[in-house]
């Protein structure tokens, strides 16, 4: 009796090592370089943004401004002014605007270097350039993207789990888990989108108030919104990852997500921190070879790799931060009982 109840203060005493996060994005690394197969789909991808037809708005946009233009004549040569500098705006935005790139999807979705870059050119010409001129035409398009974005986001997600977590990858058993990992996933995209519109209506109210109002706090205000947005979204960042690791329901997921995320506060935010400025700083080296020249095949493939090992330290991380922070947990009964 006296020796089990020892043993149980012992237990209670003996704190879990926290996750690391140099082990983990060891572990991501080495697994993308096991299992290079991984960086097929993201690759893929890239290179059917690069070489591929390019789905764009222009003439739409153009046809809204000119539509504008033809109805503020009267306004006086202002409103021409701020017209012209408007459409000067909107035609180099939508320039490069690619609506194939929608299908880097979010929150789950493949990397993409040229969906952020949005080529122009390739070393062998210009790519086939689509124009869409309906308005509604351009919605169900982009919606469509997304969707099939999302699907192929799930499927990525799925092998980079595997091969993360369990040093295997099977796509017989990515395929057979898609049909019921796909409808989680856009749940999650629904609740995503839900809860950065609930954010961003009274953040977007203050910030057309303090620049209609001609105070200097638009830059202010603007940074304050981006930064509520992210940490409203942080508790919610590893929300994608349960669903592929341990199976759970959308909203499960999120609460999981939720938990680890207040245990772990100040090393998840390190890791995103770490994880945001490997990317970053990799995707501008990746970025310098211009669109026309081959070399940006490399930007490409190193682009994959990092990006696929950055996601997979990722699951490892959550994988440990989750058995640490149950562990935790259960040490906090157990101490709250003895």
């Amino acid at each position: 009796m006296v020796e089990s109840i020892y043993m149980k203060t012992a237990d209670v005493q003996a704190l879990p090592a926290p996750p690391s996060l140099t082990g983990s994005l060891m572990a991501g690394f080495n697994a993308t370089a096991n299992h290079i197969d991984l960086v097929l789909i993201p690759v893929v991808l890239d290179i059917f943004l690069w070489f591929g037809p390019h789905l764009r708005v222009t003439k739409l946009v153009d046809r809204f401004l000119t539509i504008a233009e033809s109805q503020s004549e009267a306004l006086g040569p202002e409103s021409l002014s701020l017209l012209e500098t408007g459409r000067q705006f909107w035609t180099s935005l939508t320039e490069r605007l690619n609506l194939f790139s929608s299908l880097r999807s979010f929150p789950v979705g493949v990397p993409s270097l040229m969906g952020s870059s949005q080529p122009l050119g390739t070393p062998v010409g210009s790519p086939a350039f689509i124009n869409t001129e309906s308005l509604g035409a351009v919605v169900l398009t982009w919606l469509l993207i997304t969707l099939l974005g999302l699907g192929i986001g799930t499927l990525y997600f799925s092998i980079v789990s595997q091969a993360a977590t369990s040093g295997e990858v099977s796509w017989r058993s990515a395929l057979s888990s898609w049909p019921w990992e796909v409808p989680q996933v856009l749940l999650l995209a629904l609740f995503w989108t839900g809860v950065v519109l609930l954010v961003s209506i009274p953040a977007s109210c203050l910030f057309s108030t303090v620049v209609l109002g001609g105070l200097p706090f638009g830059d202010l205000t603007l940074l304050l919104y981006a930064g509520m947005v992210l940490w409203v979204l942080l508790p919610l960042f590893f929300s994608p990852l349960g669903i592929f690791l341990f199976k759970r329901k959308m909203w499960d997921s999120v609460k999981d997500s939720i938990r680890v995320t207040r245990l772990t506060l100040i090393k998840t935010i390190f890791l995103l921190v770490i994880v945001l400025l490997i990317d970053e700083g990799f995707t501008i080296l990746w970025q310098v070879p211009e669109d026309a020249s081959w070399l940006a095949l490399v930007g490409i493939l190193g682009h994959a790799f990092i990006a696929t090992g950055l996601l997979a330290a990722c699951f490892v991380y959550y994988r440990d931060a989750s058995r640490w922070s149950q562990r935790l947990i259960q040490q906090a009964v157990l101490s709250s009982r003895a």
